[in-house]
């Protein structure tokens, strides 16, 4: 009856089993036996502390000039390249060098599909900010009922049924550059933790007062009509500890491209997806995951985009009620069967086939499927149960053996 009561409050109160789930998917994912391959289509240019260094002499340390980045379009463009997503924000104006900022626009202006991320602020400053979700691009009003999973053209139907409700503004660092704002292609590239501070999930946008705000890799797969989920917020499906995708130093493919007589292939990057993002632990783009404690916010991010372009993200089928009664058909039969004197030996090896069967569940879901069982709630009560009651039944034994 205690551990009945201690269910209802897990189930309706407070969940008390969360810590206890969290690290169980933690562990599940850390050993899985056949995690999903990472795409080789997509590429992470790296701009590590070796391209910061070999850089350095001819562009100074970071930030780069961006004629750098403009220079770097330009030539990659001639290879066709999928997507060129950047993990930089470009917030400010080079105030020293408005010509380099010209040239980095003139190439964003003539490249195919460049990805720009925006910083989303805490909301507490929306109403500092003058910027409406209207002029944000790439923003879509959010008309209930007529948006799907599918793609952007639901979403486009509702932005263009008319600017009717309201327009929020919104506190948001846009990059600072006209032709990545002409082209809308633009996302959030803001990376959110759980409670414990591990991050576990993604946002596929936000809804700010009813104005769709999309991540940058959900940008990207409505550029290319994947399939984008519906929910806010997505289970990462890991491929692996940091270093799972191909990582090319930015410094070795920029400087290659410079190069009269080319050492690279010539069609190294035609038809990939090239994220260009930092590993530097000066530029601090690392987050603990369930891989690992320092995992670099750009292969996070290649995740994402990753999930996306195969969709199969983890679904995690929120399943309390079910789990709940689980829990409470375990621990009443055993409580039955401690109270008939069942054989201990039979006993225990019936209860731990049980365990270990739900524990089996739960690791085969991930290992076969994209659908997470999760059963920590059930198992968690049934051995808390198990292991007093069982206690008890040995110390009773004890107590009552005229031997003893």
């Amino acid at each position: 009856v205690v551990f009945t009561v201690f269910a209802i409050g897990d189930l309706l109160v407070y969940p008390v089993t969360d810590t206890m789930r969290l690290a169980a998917y933690d562990t599940i994912l850390q050993y899985r036996l056949f995690p999903p391959k990472a795409d080789p289509d997509i590429v992470i240019l790296d701009i590590d502390e070796a391209s910061l260094a070999a850089m350095a002499r001819e562009y100074g340390r970071w930030p780069w000039p961006r004629q750098v980045f403009g220079e770097f379009l330009d030539l990659i463009g001639k290879q066709k390249p999928k997507a060129v997503v950047f993990d930089i924000l470009f917030s400010d104006p080079d105030l020293f060098n408005p010509g380099s900022d010209a040239a980095f626009n003139t190439a964003i202006a003539a490249a195919s599909a460049t990805f720009f991320p925006l910083l989303r602020l805490d909301p507490s400053n929306d109403s500092l900010s003058q910027v409406k979700a209207s002029m944000i691009p790439g923003a879509r009003r959010d008309t209930r009922g007529s948006r799907s999973a599918s793609g952007p053209s639901s979403l486009d139907q509702a932005a263009s049924q008319g600017a009717h409700g309201g327009d929020p503004t919104v506190a948001v660092v846009l990059p600072h550059l006209p032709a990545a704002l002409h082209s809308k292609r633009l996302g959030l590239h803001n990376i959110d933790t759980d409670p414990d501070g591990v991050v576990r999930e993604y946002s596929i946008f936000r809804n700010e007062q009813s104005w769709i705000l999309p991540s940058l890799p959900t940008r990207v797969g409505w550029e290319f009509n994947w399939p984008v989920p519906d929910s806010p917020r997505v289970l990462l499906n890991w491929r692996g500890p940091p270093r799972t995708y191909q990582y090319i130093r930015f410094s070795d493919v920029f400087q290659d491209l410079l190069r009269k007589e080319r050492r690279r292939p010539a069609a190294e990057f035609a038809g990939k997806i090239l994220i260009i993002g930092s590993t530097a632990p000066s530029l601090f783009d690392f987050k603990p995951t369930p891989m690992s404690q320092v995992h670099p916010g750009v292969e996070i991010l290649a995740t994402a985009i990753d999930n996306i372009k195969h969709d199969d993200f983890l679904r995690f089928p929120k399943a309390d009620v079910p789990y709940f009664l689980l829990a409470l058909v375990i621990i009443w039969l055993t409580a039955w069967r401690l109270y008939r004197a069942t054989n201990p030996l039979i006993l225990d090896w019936w209860f731990g086939l049980s365990q270990a069967f739900l524990v089996g569940c739960s690791y085969a879901s991930v290992n076969v499927g994209t659908v997470y069982i999760n059963l920590t709630c059930p198992i968690s009560l049934a051995l808390g149960y198990f292991g007093v009651a069982r206690t008890y039944a040995a110390l009773t034994g004890k107590a009552l053996d005229p031997s003893m």
